[in-house]
């Protein structure tokens, strides 16, 4: 089943076009991640899928449902590149303002907040307002609220910003975590090292087109590295 399916997408910003004629597919349960150069249609992607952004063209369908319908985003966990929040909230205050939103029971709210700060490791920063914390906290702020609620797709905006090397790492064994629970995970990133290590398939975009959809096995297979295989559809292969 394919829990994001893109058909003939297009996007313009006055006489400029982001995306033209974008079709792609994911499928439940893999760990997806669509790789690109700074400006080549990425996050236009994610914010459409959001239905944050108008299509100018195409259809976008989310867990079945047209985008543009608010019940396809049930069940959906997204963070952007720089997670942001009311400064005066605490981390606790914020991640129970998420659980509200979601509709989640009193009766839950407590628990799955105390376990994605323990998830996350920052149990001690649980009554610290957001506006003390340094960008790699508030990353794992946002992190949290993706483990509030029931989530089966999880939507991350270039994840790693912020992070020290050894919350990189534990993001990728949570990434893993939550495949293993039947989740699917769509990322957006630029750090090919990593999405070699953990992604099931990726898409590259470069100037609004998808230029090709692969498995990552398939593509070790006959390159040394992502990073050799994006080199070569993108730029002939001079990075």
């Amino acid at each position: 089943m394919n829990v994001i399916e893109l058909n003939g997408v297009k996007k313009s910003y006055g006489t400029t076009f982001s995306l033209k004629d974008v079709s792609l597919s994911i499928e439940s349960g893999k760990i997806f991640a669509l790789l690109g150069l700074n400006g080549a249609g990425k996050t236009t992607i994610v914010k459409l899928i959001l239905n944050l952004l108008n299509l100018d063209q195409g259809t976008i369908k989310i867990q079945g449902l047209d985008s543009s319908n608010h019940l396809s985003r049930i069940g959906v966990g997204f963070i952007p590149e720089k997670f942001a929040f009311f400064n005066f909230y605490t981390v606790y205050g914020a991640l129970e303002f998420f659980g509200k939103m979601k509709g989640v029971p009193r009766s839950e709210l407590a628990t799955q907040i105390d376990s994605a700060l323990k998830e996350f490791d920052i149990e001690a920063y649980r009554n610290t307002k957001l506006k003390t914390l340094s960008k790699g906290q508030l990353q794992r702020v946002g992190l949290c609220h993706l483990l509030i609620g029931e989530n089966k797709l999880l939507i991350l905006d270039e994840p790693f910003s912020g992070l020290d090397p050894l919350g990189m790492r534990e993001l990728k064994d949570f990434f893993k975590r939550q495949k293993i629970l039947g989740k699917t995970i769509f990322l957006n990133s630029h750090i090919l090292s990593e999405m070699e290590l953990i992604c099931d398939e990726i898409a590259i975009i470069h100037k609004g087109e998808i230029v090709v959809k692969k498995e990552v096995s398939a593509i070790l297979a006959t390159h040394k590295t992502l990073e050799d295989f994006f080199a070569e559809k993108v730029t002939g292969g001079v990075i």
